[in-house]
């Protein structure tokens, strides 16, 4: 199915419409002037459980992992850079 596309103006003046319609599954593009910008999508009210151990057997930590960084890569880690404002 393809994206029905409102522009700003559109999408301003029918808003509650389109919320209702992008509830109802379909998918809601607005654009300025022609150029698609946003996708209106509903908030999905998901829960995600923790389970803890859910990867038991998945993950595999090898002898490499305790090894010592290369210098090049250590230090890196290490160089204090300036955050540009």
């Amino acid at each position: 199915m393809a994206a029905s596309t409102f522009n700003i103006h559109q999408a301003k003046t029918h808003l509650s419409r389109l919320i209702a319609r992008a509830v109802n599954g379909e998918e809601i593009v607005i654009a300025n002037a022609g150029i698609p910008k946003v996708r209106l999508t509903p908030v999905r009210d998901e829960v995600v459980t923790r389970r803890p151990g859910r990867f038991a057997g998945d993950l595999h930590v090898t002898e490499a992992f305790f090894e010592p960084l290369p210098p090049e890569t250590l230090a890196s880690w290490e160089t204090r850079r300036e955050i540009l404002p």
